[in-house]
């Protein structure tokens, strides 16, 4: 019996591999597309949803505790099963529609291009994928792959990691109730994203290990300073300059011990932990050795998304790049645009739009300047703070600021922006955009913004840089600045 054959199979649907796979639908091309688990991988389950969902419900019940006063009335108790339930609704709600897109696909002009199989795949050969479900099996040929499988969390193998007590993000989500108090291994974006979510309840007490001096150690000062305050305002301990030494179960809770830089220890015990020390790409047994798939420590060594065997492109977390959903879609259907087509431009990295998920939210685009000091480059920074926008003013909560960088000539050209505050997710997206079009910033000082909005500030720094600003930052010192850094010495700009 000859074996099925298709012009691309796509291992993993995630969400780099099902962006793959609809962009190979543009092309008219016959696809097969294999998980083993769930259509939306960690893009949903146990991941970027779902986090983002408990941290939506987090902020919430955190701006509804602080707003108490004006309704005269007592906080209310938060039900750990309610706010749950809520999170897997919100995830079956993605998956759903995933599905329900890819039955519909099925009655449609497309219904003899897009095939889908449940079941563990592996490379026999070049071209020949073989698919288990159970003991049952079967091989495919395929005239180009994606390898798309994904990530899961980083084990320390010194931990007592049983996702019940000791945690990485699979676990949290089977938790029953709020612990009374938890600590974090990881003061990364994702150990600070839980650590908001958490202490944001306002039912759990929770301490932080940092090795380092501060949080978020690739993120600018002035950003990391409002979000730690924020979060030791909520009761969160950061166990700075610490190093873990050890950690184990005692009576069903947990025990750890740090050293600090100092010389010093401590033990704590707590009810539960979360250990968030990165991710790790899902490659075991995904290809038979004689295929022989170049591989480096941090993922599949590519270049522009093919591998090192021609005809197999690998995508998402299983590269060394960037561990994000856009960025792994983006991946995926650039692939595709390899493999089929020529794509328009060029897979670039630097005007992806980042957004963190702490409080307040923290949004950016290229650039920070933490980066831009250590590549070398001199700039010019403006910073606004909330305080002067009026969309903040009216939103009760002027904690945050936007800091835009360009470079030190007349050019102006963005480098990157960084915002915290309200809506930040939001508003950054005209300076993406700009950055992927190498423009200069003068298109958006005269653009007609909705008033009031967070975006008026954007607008606010760039006729500032422009010298042509409604407030001027020598009137309105400690709200706006205008400085250049040059030769690693900041100096204010006059005009």
């Amino acid at each position: 019996m000859s074996m099925e054959r298709f012009d691309l199979i796509i291992i993993g649907a995630g969400p780099s591999g099902y962006a793959a796979a609809m962009r190979a639908l543009d092309f008219k091309k016959k696809i097969l597309l294999v998980e083993k688990n769930k259509v939306g991988g960690a893009g949903i389950t146990n991941g970027a949803l779902s986090s983002k969902t408990w941290w939506e419900l987090s902020r919430e019940a955190s701006a509804f505790r602080k707003n108490l006063k004006r309704y005269n009335i007592k906080a209310p108790s938060i039900s750990y099963d309610e706010i749950q339930s809520e999170v897997r609704k919100a995830v079956e709600e993605r998956k759903s529609m995933l599905e329900e897109h890819m039955d519909q696909l099925r009655h449609s002009p497309y219904a003899n291009l897009l095939e889908f199989k449940t079941g563990d795949a592996r490379l026999l050969s070049q071209h020949e994928v073989e698919i288990s479900v159970g003991a049952r099996k079967e091989v495919v040929y395929g005239d180009y792959i994606i390898l798309a499988t994904g990530s899961r969390p980083r084990y320390l193998p010194e931990l007592p990691i049983d996702e019940k007590l000791v945690m990485t993000s699979e676990g949290i989500e089977s938790m029953t109730d709020f612990p009374e108090s938890m600590v974090i291994v990881g003061a990364g974006v994702i150990g600070c994203e839980y650590a908001t979510i958490f202490s944001g309840f306002g039912k759990t007490k929770v301490n932080l290990i940092d090795k380092g001096d501060r949080i978020l150690p690739f993120e600018d000062k002035d950003v990391v300073d409002i979000i730690e305050r924020n979060m030791e305002n909520n009761g969160v301990l950061i166990h700075r300059n610490s190093k873990l030494l050890g950690m184990r179960i005692i009576h069903g809770r947990v025990e750890y011990e740090l050293e600090y830089t100092d010389g010093s220890k401590e033990t704590f015990n707590v009810e539960k932990a979360l250990v968030s020390v990165g991710r790790v790409a899902n490659l075991e047994d995904l290809w038979d050795d004689k295929v022989g798939i170049d591989i480096t420590k941090r993922g599949i060594h590519n270049n522009d998304t093919q591998t090192n065997i021609s005809n197999i492109y690998a995508v998402g977390d299983l590269t060394a790049d960037i561990s994000l959903v856009n960025v792994g879609e983006l991946e995926g259907r650039y692939a595709v645009e390899r493999i089929f087509g020529k794509p328009d431009r060029k897979l670039v990295y630097e005007n992806i739009s980042t957004i963190m998920f702490l409080s307040p939210e923290v949004a950016g685009v290229g650039l920070n300047e933490t980066h831009a000091q250590e590549k070398g480059i001199e700039y010019k920074v403006v910073t606004l703070e909330y305080s002067t926008i009026a969309r903040a003013i009216a939103k009760r909560n002027t904690q945050g600021f936007i800091k835009l960088l360009v470079t030190n000539d007349d050019a102006m050209k963005i480098l990157g922006m960084k915002i915290v505050g309200l809506h930040a997710g939001s508003a950054i997206q005209a300076v993406a955009v700009l950055i992927s079009m190498d423009k200069g910033i003068e298109e958006l000082a005269e653009c007609v913004h909705p008033h009031p909005s967070i975006t008026e500030g954007i607008q606010e720094c760039v006729r500032m840089l422009m010298g042509k600003s409604m407030f001027k930052p020598s009137a309105l010192r400690g709200r706006l600045s205008c400085r250049r850094y040059v030769r690693g010495v900041y100096e204010d700009v006059v005009f």
